[in-house]
């Protein structure tokens, strides 16, 4: 088997030991044709990671882009034009991987019918909740093969689990911090992620895989290409705290952003009704506080975030958006 190019694509943002960390694991991965593009929206950074990265370019082992605007999805589009390989890899900043991480992604591409791929991905804080378990006697969560809300585009998001699901199967999204796709849906289908999901973009990559799907390729999950997710609080590519106002507006503007563009009316209804229960109203699996005042806060950003994202979706009748696409001087 002729192995692909892959380029490995980080985007980051304010990232130091961990980004190092990440780079180290990757660059100790026995994949023999690989390259790795790092796109830096950082402004200044630590003395130790600064010269980490000089070395790391003049030995040609990445190629290391500094930008000075700060957009997970403007990032993403940013790497995709500068990489040579068939296949486009996106991890995060802030991960662990294992050997044959890149080979078990590239192996799935020899279905024609796989546009993209989906890796497992443990979660930090999955693993302290396993850690929890294991001191408790209970047996580990595994799923072998998702329930069908998993793939209803509605509610999909509160069924996909791709932390505890073992078998390879059909998904309908994949995490966007473990996500490869066939390089040639960006140059021959013209599909980009769509850099008006702000804040950590959270829903960037569910859009984008929402439009993979009708251009007919199969988004294929596969339990062998994992990593260790560590989770940060800030940085990858965002600039706000999750715990801050503006995160939690950007976070209802994001949903609201990919219904309007993606899904059909029953479509959308399912998914706000399930976003109130949920996000809003704190019922499980968001489990959060059942204060009155927490409720109405939590409402009143509900109620702003569709609000916002509609103008959005208004605006693109004229403009899509992608500001950090046309700032792009190699374009």
């Amino acid at each position: 088997m002729t192995l692909p190019l892959i380029s490995v694509i980080i985007p980051t943002y304010r990232r130091e030991e961990a980004l190092r960390d990440s780079l180290k694991d990757l660059l100790q991965q026995d994949y023999p044709n690989f390259e790795i593009l790092v796109i830096d929206q950082t402004q200044t950074h630590e003395p130790e990671t600064e010269k980490y990265l000089e070395k790391l370019a003049k030995e040609g082992q990445i190629s290391w882009f500094r930008l000075n605007w700060a957009s997970l999805p403007g990032a993403r589009n940013y790497g995709v034009r500068r990489a040579k390989g068939e296949i486009v890899l996106f991890i995060d900043d802030d991960i662990q991987l294992q050997q044959g991480y890149l080979k078990a992604h590239a192996e799935n591409y020899q279905r024609q019918e796989i546009g993209a791929v989906a890796g497992r991905v443990f979660d930090r804080m999955k693993l302290a909740d396993s850690a929890k378990t294991n001191a408790t006697k209970e047996e580990p969560l595994a799923i072998e093969y998702l329930p069908p809300e998993a793939m209803d585009p509605g509610i999909a998001w509160y069924h996909i689990d791709l932390v505890h699901t073992v078998k390879p199967q059909q998904v309908i999204s994949a995490r966007g911090c473990n996500m490869s796709f066939r390089r040639e849906i960006f140059t021959k289908h013209d599909i980009w992620f769509d850099e008006r999901f702000r804040g950590s973009a959270v829903r960037e990559e569910s859009d984008f895989c929402l439009r993979l799907r009708k251009s007919g390729y199969q988004i294929w999950y596969d339990p062998e290409a994992s990593l260790v997710h560590l989770g940060e609080e800030t940085g990858g590519c965002h600039d706000i705290s999750t715990r801050s106002l503006k995160y939690q507006l950007t976070f209802y503007h994001n949903h609201f952003l990919m219904a309007l563009k993606n899904l059909t009316i029953s479509e959308q209804f399912r998914l706000y009704a399930k976003l109130f229960d949920c996000h809003v109203l704190g019922n499980p699996p968001c489990n959060k506080s059942g204060s009155p005042l927490k409720i109405i806060t939590r409402g009143i950003f509900y109620s702003l975030g569709f609000l916002n994202s509609l103008i959005t979706f208004i605006k693109s009748g004229w403009d899509k958006g992608q500001i950090y696409t046309r700032q792009d001087a190699g374009v």
